[in-house]
């Protein structure tokens, strides 16, 4: 039964990983926007994405990654690692494609909560490589401890204008 059981998850997994149409790999590098502002002077990046081709020019996937933004004026650095829904539209005659990513946003530090992310891009598709320019934006909640910026337990948008380039793996 054991047996049995193993084979049929190998079998479920690897028919899921024979149907990918795509891995995507790539970084950011972007300057921090709204309440990052105040406290971090630049964001770089790594993010991932599975994506399915759904019909022409609409792929449809999810992806996570890694922002890490650097504190400025004594303040400690930062991150998020999103969980989130994603979807692209490459445009049928020209190169040209944009992409919307949608979940949650899990903070690396105890006094950030995690929040809603949200992640618009528009960009240029090459053969493996896709070129963009994207905005980023966590919605959380600051828990007052002391810090130099945020002196209060209220809802604050942590986001960044970013360029990004992201890779193929197939």
């Amino acid at each position: 039964m054991k047996r049995l059981l193993l084979l049929g998850a190998f079998a479920l997994f690897g028919g899921m990983a024979h149907a990918q149409e795509g891995f995507r790999l790539g970084g950011h590098v972007g300057a921090p926007l709204g309440d990052a502002s105040d406290a971090a002077s630049v964001t770089v990046g790594v993010d991932a994405a599975y994506m399915w081709n759904i019909t022409k020019g609409l792929d449809i996937g999810a992806t996570t990654g890694y922002s890490h933004f650097f504190g400025k004026d004594n303040v400690d650095d930062f991150g998020f690692i999103p969980i989130a829904a994603s979807g692209k539209y490459k445009f049928a005659k020209i190169p040209l494609f944009v992409g919307l990513d949608l979940g949650a946003a899990i903070s690396t530090k105890d006094y950030i909560n995690s929040g809603l992310y949200i992640a618009p891009r528009v960009g240029y598709q090459m053969k493996n490589v896709e070129l963009y320019l994207g905005f980023q934006n966590i919605s959380s909640r600051y828990k007052n401890h002391g810090g130099y910026y945020w002196y209060d337990d209220n809802r604050y948008n942590f986001g960044a204008v970013n360029f990004g380039v992201n890779f193929f793996l197939k």
